[in-house]
Order: C-alpha cells, then sequence, then structure tokens
C-alpha cells in the first residue's frame, strides 16, 4: 500500500497572520506568569506589582531594507525603534533590548560600528538599555533580530481585544509618509543605476524620506496619554498599514469599524508626491506600512481629555460586528474597508 503524499501548504496560501494562527493553536501556556502569549503586539508576563511585556522583530536586508539607500546608523536607530513601537502600543515603558546580528564577510568593525552608534542614538532617545545580544556569521546579507523588554502597571496595559461599539477611533501623527518615502528612494535607486554619474536630489522628499529610513516610536503619546489620565480600550501600532491594523482590532474585539476618509491625517509632501506617483493619498494613508504611529481607540468619555493632544486625530468609531469594516468617502459613500498592507510572504 502506497503512503498517501502528504499536502504541502505554502506559507504564501495563508500568510503571515494565518501561520501565526496556526502556530498558536498547537501551544498553551502552561506557567501561571504566562499572562498574554501569542498574538498581541508584546507578550504580557507577570512581575508581581507589576508586568513585563516581550517582543520581537527581525530584520533582513533585501526584505526590510536596502542597504544602497539606508545608512547603517539609521538601520541601527530603526531596529531599535520599530521594536520600542510594539512596547508603546501596549501603553507601557521599554526598558532594555538585546540585538543579535547575522554578518557576511563584506561588514567591517567599521560598519558594524556606525550600526551601533545609531542604536545608541535610539537607546538614548526612548530610555532602554542595551542589555545583551549575539553575533553570528551570514551567507549573505545582514539580519537584524531585536528583542525589546518593557515594563506596565497590571491595570493599564492595553491590548487589542477590548474596543467596544461607539469607541472612538484615533491615530497619531500622520499617515502613508513611509510608503512614499520608500517610493522616492526606489526611484532614486533606479536612476542612479542607469547612471551612476547622476547625484540623487532628494531635497523636496525629505519629509517622507525620513518617514521610511528613521521612524520614532510614539512614547511621547504614551506619557500624555498618561498625564490626561486615558487608558485606551485597545491600541495597536501602525506598522502593516491602517486598514490592516484596524481589521486586527475588529478581529480581537469582535467588533466592526467606521471611518471617514475627509479625517485620515496626511501631510501635504505626502500627499503631493502621491499625485506625483499617480497613487491615490487615500490608499497610501490606508495600505502604507512602517509609520509605526499608534492606533487606539477610547471610550466616548475620555474625548474631552485628548480632543487637544496636538498630535492625536479621531477617524472614526467602533460599529457593530455585523456592520462590518467600512469607510465613509468625502462624498458620503460608505464603502467596504480592505487591507492591502504589507504582506511578508
Amino acid at each position: 500500500m502506497s503512503e498517501e503524499k502528504q499536502k504541502r501548504t505554502e506559507i504564501g496560501e495563508i500568510g503571515e497572520f494565518g501561520l501565526i494562527d496556526r502556530i498558536e493553536s498547537t501551544f498553551d501556556a502552561t506557567n501561571s506568569s504566562t499572562l498574554v502569549g501569542i498574538g498581541d503586539d508584546a507578550a504580557v508576563i507577570d512581575g508581581g506589582d507589576h508586568v513585563k511585556l516581550v517582543s520581537t522583530d527581525m530584520l533582513v536586508e533585501g526584505v526590510h531594507f536596502d542597504l544602497s539607500y539606508m545608512p547603517l546608523e539609521h538601520l541601527g536607530y530603526k531596529s531599535v525603534a520599530v521594536n520600542v513601537s510594539d512596547i508603546a502600543a501596549m501603553n507601557a515603558k521599554p526598558k532594555q533590548i538585546t540585538i543579535s546580528l547575522g554578518l557576511s564577510n563584506r561588514f567591517s568593525v567599521e560598519a558594524v560600528e556606525s550600526f551601533y552608534k545609531g542604536v545608541k542614538y535610539a537607546c538614548e532617545d526612548f530610555g532602554v538599555d542595551l542589555v545583551g545580544g549575539d553575533t553570528t556569521s551570514s551567507p549573505s546579507g545582514m539580519i537584524v533580530s531585536v528583542t525589546v523588554i518593557g515594563e506596565g502597571e497590571k491595570d493599564k496595559v492595553v491590548y487589542r481585544k477590548n474596543a467596544e461599539e461607539n469607541d472612538i477611533i484615533c491615530v497619531t501623527g500622520d499617515l502613508g509618509g513611509a510608503l512614499m518615502g520608500l517610493q522616492v528612494l526606489e526611484r532614486e535607486k533606479e536612476v542612479f543605476k542607469t547612471n551612476p554619474d547622476m547625484q540623487p536630489d532628494i531635497s523636496a522628499y525629505e519629509y517622507v524620506v525620513k518617514r521610511q529610513l528613521k521612524p520614532t516610536a510614539r512614547m511621547d503619546v504614551i506619557y500624555e496619554l498618561e498625564d490626561v489620565g486615558v487608558v485606551p480600550t485597545s491600541m495597536i501600532d501602525v506598522s502593516d498599514g491602517l486598514a490592516s491594523e484596524l481589521f486586527h482590532i475588529a478581529k480581537h474585539s469582535q467588533v466592526g469599524v467606521t471611518i471617514y476618509e475627509d479625517k485620515l491625517p496626511i501631510d501635504e509632501v505626502t500627499y503631493n508626491t502621491a499625485i506625483e506617483f499617480k497613487l491615490d493619498p487615500a490608499t497610501c494613508v490606508l495600505n502604507g506600512g512602517e509609520d509605526y504611529e499608534l492606533l487606539f481607540t477610547i471610550s466616548q468619555s475620555d474625548f474631552e481629555k485628548i480632543k487637544n493632544l496636538s498630535d492625536v486625530t479621531a477617524i472614526g468609531y467602533i460599529d457593530k460586528k455585523e456592520n462590518g469594516h467600512k469607510m465613509v468617502t468625502k462624498g458620503g459613500n460608505a464603502v467596504p474597508l480592505e487591507a492591502q498592507g504589507w504582506k511578508h510572504f
């Protein structure tokens, strides 16, 4: 009797989050100190009178960054910032990081020192300590893996799962800039490949290029929310695109979402660059990743407390689950919201 051939499932068929769901379904927490495991921006571990939060991210050359236009110092800074953002998204404070590097033989000691110079700047900006890591050889390219450890109060840690009907949806800063910065950098790279004597002029795109090369984690907003006495009902950081993150909150909270196109925050440079590239600015806001802004919901009773915060915009509300996910256009039409953000596979 011949054995039935085992079915091969390509990762791309189920995507990153489908893969995470399958892995999560096979593991159960057996330690009482594990409060939250796989499925949020960070794991939550009981620390006695407080909780510890742990999150990790991997950045791979050729997938997440291109060293033809990403300075190593900026990469060091960004590697820390994107991890700190996960702790911010839980309404907690980052404390320590570890960094592991995979390096091919094309990297010199001076190159590694440049990377860690950016790491040091980020550690100073976000108040975290570099406490360890690992370094190994890589057959090609560079791999960066960062783990961040944070700390929070048990009753103030915010998850994706507690948004409730009629909560107000808010987002920090502006969106779409990192995507447009990437478009500019990729265009200039192609121009340079065609004519190496042509020096790129990106002065008009400085804002969006910085959004791509050196994003920041919005710890400033976490401190502002603390100052005004607001604990969001749910929160996530915008790494894969606004629409995608809204879907995560909706899925975990079992709710629907309604947002308004005319409320979406977009910088003038981002808007103009999108038009130049013949892209719809609203689509860039909804689906552009790597902005690392915070998306959160608050109860209506807290709106008066946050309405004067300079860098927070209310963009919609939490709806009933059966009403689905939609955006009300500038013309007043309700259209289904689609998530077309970054896909890892």
